[in-house]
């Protein structure tokens, strides 16, 4: 009868472990240790750099997986090289010496980034001048151009109007002789953007994100830089320009306002007032468009450093009980991770990370059902362990050891 038993148990235990072992094997990550440049792929490490370097952005795979954008610091402090590392040839290939911003197109292995306030495309091997006087910039959807935005500028009169465009490319960018000929302009933000009893400067506008259906643009509204620290606004656009709209306050550098997976709903973290200032203020919040109406998702007393959508229902997110900000890491209050659903009434605690330590960045990739986060122990630290897990963070268990700055990429997207 024992011997039954322990049939059974071994029968319930082995799918779990076979199922999370072939999900693992779907998974790849780029990340950086100590200085170097790793992946894991098929569940093998392998360091891919033989010199320690300053990773100045976000690693970024290539919409099939097969080639990593970096961006590092070069020789001069002051130029940012920007830099393909391709798995099958295992060459690294210098796109270009000095540049920024550099963005995958969503369906090709090519590449866009600015140089100064030039945007300019790489096919890998050489570069294309698209658009003068970029501030910031994303691709369309479907890859066939971009919408940019202006910065405002300073003059005796006062200041000019941060404008966007859109930049169509249905004819291909290699054979662009005219840069301003193909812009066209999608609207003037004004001068000054308010919500409720909020107004701040318009002066650039950053950060674009389209919808699911491609009908809206969400983008975030900076006043000048000291400034920026402190207080945005959210903002959506449609896109042929018609509808603008002022959505909440938000700060730069905790989190990104992130799309649903297929409904036109925009998940962000509200509020006002750097981190330093406590944590506090920062409520998660969803504004479904177009009805602009936003559901606070975050209960009293407590605040969200970073979150993750799920499915167009559900999201994850990394959450601290309110508190004072203080000088001693020690003291300050560490997150976990929490599975909530947009009507606000189901929230369940996923993970209970050791005293000392908190879990952050939660990233969830729908097609294989798996959630990563870093565990930490401090909002400040520069690294921590790759946890992943199910979708509910069951079977969680340490993945990769010692990760900065990190990117996955599932074969089955």
């Amino acid at each position: 009868m024992k011997i039954l038993q322990a049939l059974i148990i071994l029968c319930l235990l082995l799918p779990t472990s076979i199922h999370a072992e072939m999900e693992l094997t779907e998974l790849q990550a780029a990340f950086v240790r100590d200085g170097y440049l790793w992946t894991n792929i098929n569940q093998k490490e392998e360091k891919i750099t033989t010199e320690r370097a300053h990773y100045t952005s976000s690693l970024a795979w290539s919409f099939d997986g097969s080639r990593l954008l970096y961006q590092k610091q070069g020789k001069d402090a002051s130029q940012n090289e920007i830099w393909v590392y391709d798995t099958n040839t295992k060459q690294h290939t210098k796109i270009f010496y000095d540049g920024s911003d550099a963005k995958w197109s969503p369906d090709e292995n090519i590449i866009a980034f600015k140089s100064q306030n030039v945007l300019n495309i790489s096919d890998l091997k050489t570069f294309y001048n698209i658009a003068l006087g970029v501030c910031d910039y994303e691709w369309q959807p479907d890859g066939k151009g971009f919408i940019v935005s202006s910065r405002a500028v300073l003059q005796p009169t006062g200041w000019t109007n941060s404008t966007l465009y859109n930049i169509p490319m249905k004819e291909g960018y290699q054979n662009i002789s005219n840069l301003t000929a193909n812009v066209k302009e999608l609207f003037v933000i004004p001068t000054q953007v308010k919500k409720g009893d909020i107004t701040l400067m318009a002066i650039q506008a950053t950060d674009f994100s389209y919808s699911p259906d491609a009908r809206w643009i969400s983008f975030i509204v900076s006043p000048t830089a000291s400034m920026s620290m402190d207080i945005n606004m959210l903002c959506f656009i449609s896109n042929e320009g018609k509808s603008f709209e002022a959505i909440d306050e938000v700060i730069l550098h905790l989190d990104n306002p992130k799309w649903a997976l297929t409904k036109n709903r925009l998940g962000y973290i509200a509020g006002g007032g750097r981190i330093v200032f406590g944590f506090k203020d920062k409520d998660l919040k969803v504004t479904e468009l177009p009805s602009s109406t936003s559901t606070r998702l975050t209960p009293p007393n407590y605040a969200e450093l970073g979150f993750t959508w799920v499915n167009d229902h559900s999201l994850i997110v990394s959450r601290v009980k309110e508190s004072k900000w203080s000088n001693e890491p020690e003291k300050r209050p560490k997150p976990a991770l929490y599975n909530l659903d947009i009507s606000g009434y189901g929230q369940k605690k996923l993970t209970a990370p050791p005293e000392g330590y908190g879990d952050y960045d939660p990233k969830f990739l729908p097609s294989i059902e798996i959630m990563t986060w870093i565990r930490k122990a401090d909002l400040t630290d520069h690294s921590g362990d790759l946890w992943i897990a199910d979708r509910y963070g069951e079977n969680a268990q340490l993945w990769i050891e010692n990760v900065e700055n990190y990117s996955l990429f599932s074969s089955d997207r």
